[in-house]
């Protein structure tokens, strides 16, 4: 097999040794446009985790890597003056010359060729090779001669940063966050042998060019640098190389493939390195790669694919932790001043959501322990409590714990009235242990429904129903119960979900009112535009039904202005394209919500709690944006919201959800942060691991949990065992105190 490799970086070079090592008779040729010793940058970092990769796929260039990285356990993170440590991480720091130096010459003596300060612009220059790489980095020539085949995308990110060195060794891995008076810089530095250290400077643009660091040259930059953080160099210099502030590219591209030709490390996908991982995803490309051309030795093709279909997730998932750390760094001015240096730290060191609360407690119990007695301290909790059961007040009610039950519709109330299984339903999640059971959205008349099967609070029998049903959770649990108060507008007069979710009825259909006359989907009723009777007649129904709802005895209602239902109609500007006084800007799209929670605020009781559920973004070109979100909750909270339960999408049928592990998490996140609110998190929060890190972290102040609930009402008292917590037991559940759960063998 003859094999062609377009640039001699880890990832090609790594590739090269691996195929050399399996097939010896493969003719093997590495193009690189530099000398031996020229490359960008300064040193490279590798997990311990990575490392042992390593040494699987290579033990002798492992062997090589080993004796000369520098080896550190401790990440120190510099904030408002203190320095906050973390132990137990791992992590080798090497020379990226020194790297690329020990993969040449290992490639050499297997006998790969290698032909340094040789340009190689296109695959058609080696028309005899079987397989040739496109391994030529972030800029990759031959991805952009080819964009019609890769169908590259570039993310061109916010921040700008320069790529230093420097002569101080530092002994941890270690940020730096300072201010100027131009802004907040921030600096990721790392050892990468026995002298020198990685030093990246990272700021915004905005503070870029208030410091005139957009005009400055290489020796300005050097200088403004080694003035700034002179404190931190103690006496050490800063070294440049090639060292110009630039913008981080995030990279993917839709096929990494097409004939013969396969894209490899930064030509196919970068990641951001405040997570380091772009050297690791070359040399994992090239572990994965050699591994399919070995298999499929006979057919380059099959090969390519198999390699694509098994490393592609990989990647993906490296790339989404990348995205939310490079986001973190992004908006670290969004917690600067409103973090004290632990739980900073903690955020920090958590940020991309691959390290969890249970993860840092594994590798540094130490210092979990003062995250977790801090967060307790601010509830008069006791030290040890995990952050998940800290209490929270809001106005006179006080929640046992963070976790909430989240409103799950059940289609199965006749008329409005909830029966025996709502009773069972949310009956049983509160003895299950959550400190909050959310009703699902009742809506506040029988034109306001979803479906024929939702619950409602506008008739006099729905007032005994409800109480029922709140009064079992009183009585039996220390659960607080809340009602999401809703109207479904124009996503209303539909099917029950199981016989076809967002479809109208067969018939039997009621006529449908929203913000503006815009049907949800093709084949969905056309509502009519409110005019200003139908507002005060919504209003109404509203007021009547918090009424209702504080006859019934809830501890807190919800306003439902999310997904696209009535009052979420208004918010958009998707579904709100009225020319009166309440379309157009922000303030006119919220004149008519916020009307409607005023007027339940004075029906509500001052000493109980009221929040409201709003779609963060709309996930659609010229819907509402997270900018937008944090807008609508600062509005909110003048009005007297005490808390925002931050959900995403659902306004139109045509949206483009991201979907992910904890994916609306960073939009509770921001608006918590920006808007200076309480926020509930909602979106596939399934651990409470998860839990842990969102709360102690400052990313919101209680998690939601809609189908992990459904698979385990006791998903709480669950938790609470596995972490050691002892949870108060209703007097006929009390023998479960003495059980233990053995795994099934």
């Amino acid at each position: 097999m003859k094999i062609v490799s377009i640039g001699g970086g880890p990832a090609g070079l790594y590739f090269a040794i691996l195929a050399k090592k399996a097939d010896p008779s493969a003719d093997i040729l590495v193009v690189e446009r530099n000398r031996p010793d020229d490359t960008f940058g300064f040193g490279v970092v590798f997990s311990d985790e990575t490392l042992g990769n390593f040494a699987d796929a290579d033990p002798e260039s492992y062997a090589g890597i080993t004796k000369a990285f520098a080896h550190w356990t401790d990440i120190d993170i510099h904030y408002e003056g203190k320095v906050v440590t973390s132990t137990g991480h791992g992590f080798s720091g090497l020379a990226r010359v020194r790297l690329l130096n020990i993969l040449q010459r290992r490639a050499m003596d297997l006998g790969v060729k290698i032909r340094f300060e040789t340009e190689a612009k296109d695959p058609e220059d080696f028309p005899d090779a079987d397989l040739i790489l496109a391994a030529d980095g972030v800029n990759s020539g031959i991805r952009q001669k080819h964009a019609d085949r890769f169908q590259p995308k570039l993310d061109w990110r916010r921040n700008k940063f320069v790529w230093l060195g420097t002569t101080r060794p530092h002994p941890a891995f270690t940020f730096h966050f300072k201010n100027h008076a131009s802004g907040l810089y921030r600096v990721h530095a790392y050892q990468y042998d026995a002298t020198n250290s990685t030093f990246i400077v990272e700021c915004t643009e905005g503070t870029w060019a208030r410091a005139g660091l957009d005009k400055a040259s290489e020796a300005e930059t050097l200088a403004f640098c080694e003035k700034l953080f002179a404190e931190e160099l103690a006496g050490h210099r800063l070294i440049a190389n090639r060292s110009i502030w630039r913008t981080f590219p995030t990279i993917s591209n839709a096929h990494w493939s097409f004939g013969n030709v396969v894209l490899m490390g930064d030509a196919a996908h970068t990641a951001h390195f405040s997570i380091g991982s772009g050297t690791k995803l070359a040399m994992e490309d090239a572990i994965g790669l050699a591994a399919a051309v070995a298999k499929h030795r006979d057919d380059v093709s099959a090969a390519l694919a198999a390699y694509e279909a098994v490393r592609r997730p990989q990647v993906d998932a490296i790339q989404r932790a990348a995205q939310t750390s490079l986001e973190w760094f992004e908006d670290v001015e969004r917690y600067a001043g409103r973090h004290d240096p632990v739980e900073f730290a903690f955020a920090m060191l958590t940020r991309s959501m691959r390290i969890t609360h249970t993860n840092l407690k594994l590798r540094d119990p130490a210092f979990v322990a003062r995250v977790d007695a801090g967060f307790a301290a601010k509830s008069g909790a006791p030290a040890n409590t995990p952050p998940m059961f800290v209490p929270l007040k809001l106005r006179g009610m006080t929640l046992a714990n963070r976790v909430v039950v989240s409103p799950m519709c059940q289609y199965s109330a006749e008329d409005g009235t909830p029966d025996d299984w709502h009773l069972v339903h949310l009956g049983s999640r509160a003895i299950g242990g959550a400190g909050l059971v959310i009703a699902e959205a009742t809506d506040v008349s029988a034109q306001g429904r979803i479906s024929p099967g939702c619950t409602g609070l506008y008739k006099d029998e729905h007032v005994p129903a409800w109480k029922r049903v709140v009064d079992f959770v009183h009585a039996n649990s220390a659960a607080k119960i809340a009602v999401q108060i809703a109207h479904a507008g124009r996503k209303g007069s539909t099917k029950l979900a199981w016989e076809g979710i967002d479809q109208p009825l067969d018939s039997g259909n009621w006529p449908l009112i929203a913000a503006s006359a815009i049907p949800y989907k093709k084949g969905s009723q056309v509502p009519k535009a409110m005019d200003r009777a139908d507002m005060d007649a919504v209003k109404a129904d509203f007021v009547r039904a918090t009424k209702m709802a504080l006859a019934a005895g809830f501890d807190m209602v919800e306003v439902h202005m999310a997904h696209g239902y009535l009052l979420a109609g208004f918010l958009s500007p998707l579904t709100n394209v009225r020319t009166d006084e309440y379309g157009g800007g922000i303030d006119n799209r919220m004149r008519f919500p916020l009307e409607v929670f005023d007027a339940m605020r004075a029906a509500w009781p001052a000493d109980r709690p009221m929040s409201v559920r709003i779609s963060a973004t709309d996930w659609k070109e010229g819907g509402n944006t997270g900018a937008d979100a944090v807008e609508i909750a600062k509005r909110l909270k003048a009005h007297g919201v005490d808390i925002v339960d931050v959900s995403a999408g659902q306004t139109v049928d045509d949206d483009h959800p991201v979907y992910g592990r904890l994916f609306q998490t960073p939009f509770a996140d921001r608006i918590r942060n920006e808007a200076d609110v309480p926020t509930m998190t909602v979106g596939n929060i399934s651990s409470w691991a998860d839990c842990n890190t969102i709360l102690a972290a400052g990313r919101a102040d209680l998690c939601v949990l809609a189908r992990a609930h459904l698979y385990d009402p006791y998903w709480t008292r669950h938790a609470a065992f596995e972490q050691g917590y002892a949870m108060k037991w209703p007097p006929q559940y009390g023998s479960a105190r003495s059980f233990t759960p053995r795994e099934s063998r």
